[in-house]
């Protein structure tokens, strides 16, 4: 009796679905008129971090930026049998949910261009479903368990070389980071946030499924990933960016899987770019859904078709890093789902504490043949701290990608007025695979030292326009490396300790412009170069 009850409820509950679909809403161009006056006056539709952010990187603002005609979505909501669930600027649609006639009459509205639906063949029989997977089910087969050692993050953290970036104080400062995932409970009480905090750099938090400003949301899966980059216990655990701002957005939805989620993380994208947000994490991915018929098959992912690879991309044009987990399908679907198979994200697989292949990490390439995933980062056994506080560890995708993500922002925050795409590719080169990419590692495991002193020497050679000398790396082992302004073509570079007796002293040109202090003791000298009767310091520290 007991199986035909579980027949009879998959039954109830397919027939269901079938009266039930997801569709985008396009609405027609917006008003002339108000994208000129809203790009006339952008402080009206974006906040100051985003307008300064995005003149930086010279992003331009267009009428992507402009919010959508608030009039047509109110009359999509009140259309008969239509819930309206998200909504998205950049693609100038709303994401409803109603009966496929319905749905359709809303082309009976003058200013709908058009409709997608979530099931891309109405027509084919939709079956029955028992249970949709679940996404986290990689992360909840390996038991967590306690760690309490000093340095648990050591090995994730110098795998990729964080801490060279850190012991150079790139710490993410100045940088805003937003995570996207199901729900953080206890980030305002988890000493592991405490400084965080206290220091005012939890910026914010929305739930854009209940559509509250909560940070709760259904689950606790964002509470470990969120660690990862932002977590600090003095003596136990420090995450990759300690020095970042954060806001927390609640995108999945633990009680169903629809595309609807999709929708929800693009808002967020927007919300985050329209506060100024450099980097994106995301810990999630889409492939296969409550619905069947709403499934991504694998020519889906080309990273331009799914609701998520199109706002990844716009996210990407803004001017943000979005990254993206790979996804835990290793072992059965196979390859990268849905934002991770976008160009525009930054996608990362899953290795172990050897840099070994773990499984369960998604492989590339998308069916547009672009690599995925871009880049790998420890996911078997990553530490985390637990929504109550606790060193632990967890293993997926879900958990490399807030690792990376970190990385990202201590990364830019030494390089701030340099573009995504640039930072991007600094990364993919200075990983191990870099000129061997596999399906499986992607470019391989990043260097983010070696990217940071790639980097910086490309900033530094940008300081050639200016009126000013670089010296570069710094920190320095064996060899500075001096920039020179084009009013220079040579210079008196000395050298003094901190007791300030002069221990180097040598003329140097635009081309013999290097400097061997390999025979330095270790620790702190003051450099000065003087050319054209103008003398300027700068302070070296010796490795």
């Amino acid at each position: 009796m007991k199986k035909l009850s579980l027949l009879f409820i998959v039954f109830v509950s397919t027939f269901s679905f079938a009266q039930t679909e997801d569709a985008l809403v396009f609405l027609e161009a917006k008003d002339p008129a108000v994208v000129s006056a809203a790009l006339a006056d952008p402080i009206t539709i974006l906040t100051q971090a985003a307008l300064d952010r995005k003149d930086t990187q010279g992003i331009m603002i267009d009428d992507r930026d402009v919010p959508l005609n608030e009039t047509y979505k109110a009359a999509i909501e009140a259309s008969p049998g239509i819930s309206v669930l998200a909504k998205s600027k950049w693609l100038n649609a709303v994401y409803v949910r109603g009966t496929e006639t319905n749905i359709n009459n809303l082309l009976n509205l003058s200013f709908v261009t058009d409709i997608e639906f979530a099931d891309k063949t109405l027509n084919r029989p939709t079956g029955g479903k028992q249970f949709t997977p679940n996404k986290f089910e990689v992360e909840n087969q390996f038991p967590s368990r306690p760690i309490y050692n000093y340095g648990s993050a050591t090995n994730q953290t110098e795998m990729i070389n964080v801490d060279y970036l850190h012991e150079n104080d790139f710490t993410g400062q100045d940088i805003i980071v937003a995570f996207m995932d199901n729900g953080y409970p206890n980030v305002l009480s988890n000493p592991a946030y405490a400084t965080l905090r206290n220091e005012g750099r939890l910026l914010g938090w929305y739930d854009f499924v209940a559509r509250v400003e909560n940070p709760n949301g259904t689950g606790s899966h964002g509470a470990s990933t969120f660690s990862d980059a932002a977590g600090f216990l003095n003596g136990q655990f420090v995450g990759t960016a300690p020095g970042a701002s954060y806001y927390l957005y609640v995108t999945e939805d633990d009680n169903s899987e629809s595309p609807a989620e999709e929708a929800y993380w693009v808002e967020a994208l927007e919300r985050a770019d329209s506060l100024g947000v450099y980097v994106t994490n995301t810990s999630l991915s889409y492939q296969t859904f409550d619905n069947l018929s709403f499934d991504h098959e694998y020519p889906d992912l080309d990273g331009q078709t799914t609701i998520a690879a199109r706002g990844s991309n716009a996210g990407f044009d803004k001017g943000m890093i979005n990254v993206v987990s790979a996804g835990n399908a290793g072992n059965d679907f196979g390859y990268v789902a849905t934002p991770s198979d976008a160009p525009g994200s930054f996608t990362i697989g899953a290795v172990d504490a050897n840099e070994n292949y773990v499984s369960f990490s998604s492989r590339g390439p998308n069916s547009a043949g672009v690599i995925k995933p871009d880049v790998m980062a420890k996911g078997l056994d990553a530490a985390v701290v637990s929504q109550n506080g606790n060193v632990t560890t967890a293993s997926g995708t879900s958990f490399s990608s807030p690792i990376t993500a970190g990385a990202v922002a201590s990364l830019w925050s030494a390089v701030p007025h340099l573009k995504n795409d640039v930072v991007m590719q600094a990364i993919r080169e200075s990983a191990d695979r870099y000129n061997n990419p596999t399906d499986e590692y992607g470019y391989g495991v990043p260097n983010f030292g070696d990217a940071l002193n790639y980097l910086l020497t490309l900033s530094n050679e940008e300081q050639l326009l200016d009126n000013n000398f670089a010296l570069y790396p710094n920190p320095v082992t064996t060899q500075i490396n001096i920039s020179f302004p084009k009013s220079a073509e040579n210079a008196e570079f000395s050298l003094y300790n901190v007791l300030g007796e002069k221990i180097l002293q040598t003329r140097i040109t635009a081309l013999k412009n290097t400097i061997d202090v390999s025979s330095l003791s270790s620790g702190m000298y003051i450099a000065s170069i003087t050319s054209n009767n103008k003398t300027t310091s700068y302070k070296i520290i010796k490795k």
